[in-house]
């Protein structure tokens, strides 16, 4: 590729973006936009999903079920990132010393064992909680379920509570 060829590579490679923001943007491309936000929110990163579920909604009522799943899936495989950084983390972190409360935190956390995942649902402590369930090495599997079952309830609770507050005639 010689260098004549990049100025006709750089605009074609802003117009691919350009189009493919353009389609995540699209009702029918709705559902790939909201699993992507909510896997992203629920990472360490300050987001949050639930405002693109309320909105993908009230545009797209029909989509209720499908919005909740995709949205829970998102997010728990957010969660399970979470959980495989708090893994890997774990000899970097081994080194330092706690503090009596995280001591406590992780006495607690280690007793309760994965089913604390269902608290990972929770503002500010619930994505924290899934990195250091992975830090404890708690069992995968048994976390990815918990993690799914707070998130699921969460969506559920915060998309029919925004929808009392902000009625549109939407039925599921």
């Amino acid at each position: 590729m010689g260098r004549d060829a990049l100025p006709i590579l750089v605009p074609s490679m802003e117009a691919l973006l350009n189009q493919l923001l353009a389609q995540l943007a699209l009702p029918e491309y709705g559902l790939s936009t909201l699993f992507v936000v909510a896997f992203v929110s629920a990472t360490l990163l300050p987001m949050a999903s639930e405002p693109a579920l309320f909105g993908l909604l009230k545009l797209n009522p029909e989509l209720f079920w499908p919005a909740i799943l995709i949205a829970t899936a998102g997010n728990t495989l957010g969660g399970a990132l979470n959980w495989a950084v708090g893994l890997g983390s774990h000899r970097i972190l081994d080194k330092y010393q706690h503090s009596a409360t995280h001591l406590r935190a992780l006495d607690w956390l280690e007793r309760i064992g994965p089913k604390a995942c269902l608290l990972s649902w929770l503002p500010l402590i619930g994505d924290p909680l899934c990195a250091v369930a992975g830090w404890l090495k708690l069992p995968f599997w048994p976390c990815l379920f918990y993690m799914s079952i707070g998130k699921f309830g969460r969506y559920i609770v915060m998309t029919v509570a925004l929808l009392w507050v902000f009625p549109g005639g939407l039925k599921f």
